[in-house]
């Protein structure tokens, strides 16, 4: 079985063929970073405009490096949300138009979904298990039970990890996207030369909060340019805001494994980690240390696998496929698609 896949949700026009035997026959992805550098973020209009231009050439060019035709193809899914919803409309579009064309089932698919079960593409992890999910536009922790069977155990009262890190860079007058640029500044500076406020810190649920630790870095890059010491202090505050996300971030992964041991005593604890954030490896050293601190089986994925592609949305529909879900041509575009979690009303945790 081969399924083509579609990701256009933000800033990646990105085109895949994977196969139910867990190979990716193709994969492209297509970045926008350039286009968007000299407005210091994504731009909607600009993103809808360059996945029209690029996604026909790209499905082409995904088919001839996989060596098939049209005819060989299975199904086709693409993201229907969330996202922005230009990119959304381009890429579902395209989708359905060659969905009907070949007579093929099409498959929306979550694009917060797709990430989480990405992992599944590379590596055997059974459920249920704990997902990390750091972006730049979410940051939550599941307990992924079965395929569209989700325990929401946390998430972000105001901004996302990623956001966060790239307006922290603009105020160190870094380039978009910020993350890999402080990852890269904060690899020599101290990351104990500032003390940061930890939000939410040793707190019994899973959450995470991160305006006051933007504020506060805010302030500190107003002060250090105020003195005239920026220059001299950047590597030092990029260590220091790292080192303060990285551990808020394994305090509410410890919380997230006592709550998971609690509900399933029996069942081997495993963490994946998924999404743009996933590819900081100061990030990941710090969760391998927590596993072997409290036993548990860290997974990560490749980098390639980390940002947005098509090849975790193809996967994601052949997971659904397995289990007898359809596809659904009527399906529209929807920008705030929440995760399908099984008990909505109500988050999982520890005594806040």
């Amino acid at each position: 079985m081969n399924i083509l896949g579609i990701e256009t949700s933000c800033d990646e026009t990105s085109v895949a063929i994977v196969n139910d035997r867990k190979k990716i026959l193709s994969h492209i992805i297509l970045s926008q970073i350039k286009q968007h550098q000299p407005y210091g973020g994504v731009v909607p209009e600009i993103a809808a405009r360059s996945h029209l231009d690029n996604i026909d050439r790209l499905v082409v060019r995904c088919l001839r490096t996989a060596k098939l035709k049209f005819r060989e193809i299975d199904g086709i899914a693409a993201t229907a949300g969330p996202g922005l919803i230009g990119g959304l409309i381009v890429g579902t579009g395209v989708a359905k138009a060659i969905s009907v064309a070949l007579k093929k089932p099409f498959f929306p698919i979550n694009h917060l979904e797709g990430h989480v079960l990405s992992m599944r593409l590379f590596e055997e992890c059974k459920f249920p298990f704990l997902a990390l999910l750091v972006s730049g536009g979410h940051c939550q922790i599941l307990i992924a039970k079965n395929i569209g069977d989700y325990d929401l155990l946390g998430t972000t009262y105001d901004d996302a990890i990623g956001e966060t890190f790239d307006k922290v860079a603009k105020m160190l007058d870094m380039k978009y996207p910020g993350g890999p640029e402080i990852e890269k500044k904060a690899r020599n500076g101290n990351p104990k030369k500032f003390n940061l406020p930890k939000p939410l810190i040793n707190k019994k649920n899973c959450d995470f909060s991160f305006s006051g630790l933007k504020t506060a870095t805010n302030r500190l890059c107003k002060r250090m340019k105020l003195e005239k010491k920026m220059k001299k202090n950047v590597k030092d505050i990029c260590a220091s805001f790292q080192e303060t996300v990285c551990e808020v971030i394994v305090d509410r992964c410890r919380n997230a494994v006592k709550i998971f041991n609690k509900r399933f005593p029996s069942k081997e604890i495993r963490l994946v980690i998924v999404g743009g954030v996933a590819s900081n490896n100061y990030l990941r050293s710090k969760l391998s240390f927590l596993a072997k601190e409290i036993n548990f089986s860290f997974i990560a994925p490749p980098k390639e696998l980390c940002t947005d592609n098509a090849a975790m949305i193809a996967w994601a529909a052949i997971e659904r496929i397995k289990i007898g879900m359809k596809g659904d041509i009527n399906f529209k575009p929807t920008p705030r698609w929440q995760l399908n979690v099984s008990n909505s009303s109500k988050r999982i945790s520890n005594k806040r």
